[in-house]
């Protein structure tokens, strides 16, 4: 139990540069007290005491605003970073290393008893503040979850998740450069914002073109204009 204490404090030592010590972790941080109080919430439920697990989970809740339903199997070495309305449901899988960020909901879309209703997170996965990943499918290894993106299928090992519903980016080589996305932020622009912006920039270019096109004809006109004039006084000249 203690060496897995002192694996969560060293993981946000490593993912948050406003952890200045252990002591500070151990004291300040609500993640952290929120998966020591749900460890023992999940070993009360799977040994049959229900309600026992269901009771310490409420505690948490509302010691730290964060939510797991002691029946979720989470992994080593996750941090809740902030944490305040983290929803993590029954059954929910969140694999080793996994950063998830407050406001976020690992929710069930299914009423069905007993099925799997909730996400599975892989090895080192990111949730941005307030994304939704609702259904019983798998984010794969390394993938980030952009902030308030709304995911409803699963997201493959590496890749970025963004937008409402949720696109999938291949981003492996499109993070902005450092190892950790934190709040599963990328370089790469939702492909749906970059529809957009061709189409603005499509209608701003056919509309110099249109500006053009009337400053040629103005042109044109006014030449013919004083071509006609021209004309009328040789003939008044002549009679």
């Amino acid at each position: 139990m203690f060496q897995r204490l002192r694996s969560d404090i060293q993981c946000i030592l490593a993912r948050d540069p406003a952890a200045r010590s252990r002591w500070e972790v151990v004291t300040c941080y609500p993640g952290l007290h929120a998966l020591v109080m749900h460890r023992a919430a999940h070993w009360c439920w799977v040994r049959g005491l229900r309600w026992p697990g269901r009771f310490l989970s409420q505690v948490s809740r509302w010691l730290t605003g964060i939510e797991i339903h002691p029946g979720a199997r989470i992994g080593d070495g996750v941090f809740i970073d902030h944490g305040m309305g983290v929803v993590i449901g029954e059954t929910a899988e969140i694999g080793d290393g996994c950063t998830i960020y407050q406001g976020v909901t690992l929710g069930g879309t299914s009423l069905t008893r007993g099925a799997k209703r909730h996400p599975t997170l892989g090895r080192n996965v990111v949730v941005g503040a307030g994304a939704k990943v609702l259904g019983g499918f798998t984010v794969g290894d390394g993938a980030a979850i952009g902030s308030n993106a709304v995911v409803t299928k699963p997201v493959p090992a590496g890749a970025t998740a963004v937008g409402i519903p949720a696109r999938i980016i291949r981003a492996d080589d499109q993070r902005d450069g450092a190892a950790f996305p934190a709040y599963g932020v990328t370089r790469a622009d939702d492909p749906v914002s970059q529809a957009l912006k061709g189409l603005v920039d499509s209608a701003a270019s056919q509309e110099h073109q249109i500006a053009q096109l009337w400053q040629a004809l103005e042109r044109l006109g006014a030449r013919r204009g004083d071509a006609a004039a021209t004309s009328e006084e040789v003939t008044a000249l002549r009679d």
